[in-house]
C-alpha cells in the first residue's frame, strides 16, 4: 500500500514527498480507521482525504460548509482527472440529476455535500443503499461550542457514527485549542478516533501589528508596492467594508467590496472575480474566505480587530497557502475592543457571551504581545516553542528586555496559592494586596503571596503575566472563565533554574515598516517569465472557465520560473505536475519557457 499511495501523490497530485503525518494518516483511513487531525490551513489537510478515496472502494463523502469552497476543490480534483462532483444548491434539477446516476453507477469517487444535504433521511437513505468508502468532515471545529465558528447544522453529524458503522471517519480542522478538540471528538463520537496534531505553525507568514492611527493612510502606504498581488482586507462592519473598498477604487487600487448584505449576485461576482485573479484585492467582513481555496493570497490586513484568536489565525491563514511569502497586518486600537465588545454582549446567551468575551481578552493580549508574535500566537493552540521566529515584528525590532525572572516567581506562586482556580485579575488583587471584597471572602489575603507584588502597578503585572502565558509558563482554561494554571515549563522557574527575560511596554511604536519584505515570487525567480507563465496560466483559465490556480499553483509556477525546464520529463519534475495536468497543459507551458530563454539569449 505504502508504494501505491507514493504512486498517487505523485502521477495525480503532482508531488514528490508527503508532509508530516499525512502517510500516516493516509495509510491509517486507507485500512479503515478513524482520524481526527488538527492541520495548518496549506497544510495539506485535503490529500490526507483525497488519496485515501482512490484507495478505498466506494464513494468518499466530503462534508463542506460553502458552495464556493466545494466548486474550487471539485474543479481541482477534475483538472488533475479525479471523478468528483458537488450536491449544492447552486446546482440545476437536471444538474443534480447527473450527480444522482454518477453516485448509483459507481462512477464518483468523490462527493462533497453539506452538513443539511448530508443529514436529510432521504439522502441518508440513499446513502444506505451505496457503497461508502468513507466519510470526511471538512471545518469540524463548526461542531463545537467553543469554536469560534460554531454552526448548529454540524451538530447532526453525530449521528454517522451510529448510522454507519463500517465507514471510516476523518475530521479535520486548522483551527481547535485543546478544549475545542476535545469537544469535537466527544460531539462526533469519535472518542477512540486516532488523534494527530501537526503543529500551527505557519513559517512563510510575516505577522505584524501596528497601532491604529490613520488607518486609510497606514492601509495604503502598506498596500503600494503590492499593486500585483492578491490580498484580503478585513473590517467589522459592513459600512467600513464599503467605505474602505471605495476609497482604495479611488486610490487606483483593483479592489471590491463583500459582505452579507450584498445581493446574492454580487457576492459571486466579486468571489468569482477574486478567485480568477481579475480582482486583487476584497474589502470583507469575515463572512468572506472560508470558501476560498485561492493559495495565491500574498497578504491579510486586519483593518479592524478581529474577535478571536481563533478567527485571526484562520483568516490570516489565507495568506500563502502555496507556501510562497506572505504578510499578515493588524492595525490595532483601543476603540476596535470597545467595539468588538458591544457586539459580543448584544446576545441573549449568557454562555456565548462568556465565552467569546474570554476570548476578545486574549486577542486583545496577543495584539499587546511583547514576546515573539508567533510563539504567542501558537502558545494560544498548546503548541509551545522555544525559540523566537525571526519573522515578525517583535522580533525584527525588538522591545526593550528585563530579568523578570523574580516577579516571574511571584506570579507563578500566586496561581499555585490560589489553587490554579482564577482568573488574571484576581490573581493581581492578591499580588497588590488590594483590600477587594472577594479577596478578602476566600481569605485569599492570608496566602504567603498576598502583597508581594505591591512594588508593581496592575498594569505591570497584566504584561507580565500575558507574557508568561505567551512563553508557555502559564496556561488559560477558557473552559473555566480564563483561569491560570501552572505549565510545567514553571517548575523550574520557581526553583531558580531558570531565567525569565520579558519585554518592556514601549511608549512608542513605530508605524512605518522597516523593510519591506520581498514577498511572492520575488526571490531567486525571474519575474519577467515568472509573469509570462501566469498570463499564459490565466488564458489557459479562462478559457476553461476555472480560477487560474485550479491550473497551476504560483508555487508550480516560481519552480518552472527557477528550473527552467525544457521538455516534458523536466517538467513533470516540478512540484505540482502530475501526469494528467502535463497531458492538458504541459505544451503551452514549455513552448512559454522556450520562447522566453530564446529571446533571452
Amino acid at each position: 500500500m505504502p508504494d501505491s499511495i507514493q504512486h498517487t501523490l505523485k502521477t495525480v497530485f503532482g508531488f514528490h514527498e508527503f508532509r508530516a503525518p499525512q502517510r500516516d494518516v493516509i495509510e491509517r483511513v486507507v485500512a479503515g480507521e478513524d482520524v481526527f487531525l488538527v492541520m495548518p490551513t496549506g497544510g495539506g489537510k485535503s490529500l490526507c482525504y483525497q488519496i485515501p478515496a482512490l484507495h478505498r472502494d466506494g464513494v468518499a463523502i466530503v462534508v463542506s460548509p460553502l458552495i464556493a469552497l466545494m466548486k474550487d476543490q471539485v474543479d481541482a480534483l477534475l483538472a488533475n482527472g479525479v471523478r468528483a462532483a458537488c450536491l449544492n444548491s447552486s446546482l440545476s434539477p437536471a444538474e443534480i440529476g447527473r450527480v444522482f446516476q454518477q453516485m448509483d453507477t459507481g462512477t464518483l469517487d468523490l462527493l462533497y455535500v453539506a452538513p443539511e444535504r448530508l443529514m436529510m433521511p432521504d439522502f441518508l437513505e440513499r446513502l444506505a443503499s451505496l457503497k461508502l468508502g468513507m466519510f470526511a468532515i471538512d471545518e469540524a471545529h463548526c461542531i463545537s461550542q467553543w469554536g469560534h465558528d460554531f454552526r448548529p447544522e454540524y451538530t447532526q453529524l453525530g449521528r454517522l457514527r451510529q448510522l454507519f458503522p463500517g465507514v471510516p471517519i476523518v475530521a479535520m480542522t486548522a483551527t481547535a485549542d485543546p478544549e475545542t478538540r476535545k469537544d469535537i471528538l466527544r460531539q462526533l463520537g469519535l472518542e477512540d478516533a486516532r488523534v494527530y496534531v501537526a503543529g500551527f505553525d505557519r513559517p512563510n507568514i510575516t505577522y505584524t501589528v501596528i497601532p491604529k492611527q490613520k488607518p486609510f493612510a497606514q492601509l495604503g502606504s502598506f498596500l503600494s508596492g503590492r499593486r500585483d498581488e492578491a490580498g484580503i482586507v478585513y473590517a467589522l462592519s459592513r459600512k467600513r467594508v464599503e467605505q474602505v473598498a471605495e476609497r482604495l477604487q479611488q486610490a487606483g487600487f483593483s479592489a471590491a467590496a463583500y459582505h452579507a448584505g450584498l445581493p446574492d449576485q454580487e457576492r459571486k461576482r466579486v468571489q468569482d472575480a477574486f478567485r480568477k485573479d481579475d480582482i486583487r484585492i476584497v474589502v470583507a467582513t469575515v463572512a468572506f474566505g472560508m470558501g476560498i481555496d485561492k493559495p495565491n493570497v500574498r497578504f491579510v490586513v486586519h483593518y479592524d480587530l478581529p474577535k478571536s484568536v481563533e478567527s485571526y489565525y484562520q483568516e490570516t491563514g489565507r495568506a500563502g497557502r502555496d507556501g510562497l511569502p506572505s504578510e499578515a497586518l493588524m492595525l490595532f486600537g483601543m476603540g476596535d475592543v470597545m467595539t468588538a465588545r458591544s457586539l459580543i454582549e448584544n446576545s441573549d446567551n449568557a454562555e456565548r457571551v462568556r465565552i467569546e468575551l474570554q476570548k476578545l481578552n486574549a486577542m486583545v493580549a496577543y495584539a499587546e504581545a511583547l514576546t515573539c508574535r508567533r510563539r504567542a500566537l501558537l502558545a494560544y493552540f498548546g503548541d509551545q516553542r522555544d525559540e523566537d521566529c525571526g519573522n515578525c515584528d517583535v522580533c525584527n525590532d525588538p522591545p526593550q528586555r528585563f530579568d523578570a525572572s523574580e516577579a516571574a516567581k511571584k506570579a507563578l506562586s500566586c496561581v499555585y496559592r490560589v489553587g490554579e482556580r482564577f482568573g488574571a485579575r484576581h490573581v493581581i488583587d492578591v499580588l497588590r494586596g488590594a483590600k477587594v471584597q472577594r479577596v478578602i471572602d476566600l481569605r485569599h489575603n492570608e496566602l504567603s503571596t498576598y502583597g508581594i507584588g505591591a512594588d508593581l502597578s496592575a498594569l505591570e503585572w497584566e504584561n507580565i503575566l500575558r507574557q508568561l502565558i505567551h512563553l508557555g509558563y502559564l496556561m488559560q482554561d477558557f473552559t473555566r472563565y480564563g483561569a491560570l494554571g501552572l505549565a510545567p515549563a514553571a517548575r523550574p522557574v520557581l526553583k531558580g533554574e531558570t531565567k525569565v527575560i520579558l519585554g518592556l511596554p514601549r511608549a512608542v511604536v513605530k508605524t512605518e515598516e522597516k523593510s519591506r519584505r520581498s514577498s511572492g515570487a520575488g526571490q531567486g525567480v525571474h519575474r519577467a517569465l515568472f509573469d509570462e507563465l501566469r498570463a499564459v496560466r490565466k488564458r489557459i483559465a479562462d478559457e476553461a472557465g476555472v480560477p487560474p490556480f485550479v491550473v497551476f499553483s504560483d508555487a508550480t509556477l516560481v519552480e518552472m520560473s527557477k528550473t527552467r525546464p525544457s521538455d516534458i520529463r523536466e517538467l513533470l519534475s516540478i512540484t505540482g505536475v502530475g501526469e494528467h495536468k502535463l497531458r492538458k497543459y504541459g505544451t503551452a507551458f514549455l513552448d512559454a519557457i522556450r520562447a522566453y530563454c530564446q529571446g533571452a539569449d
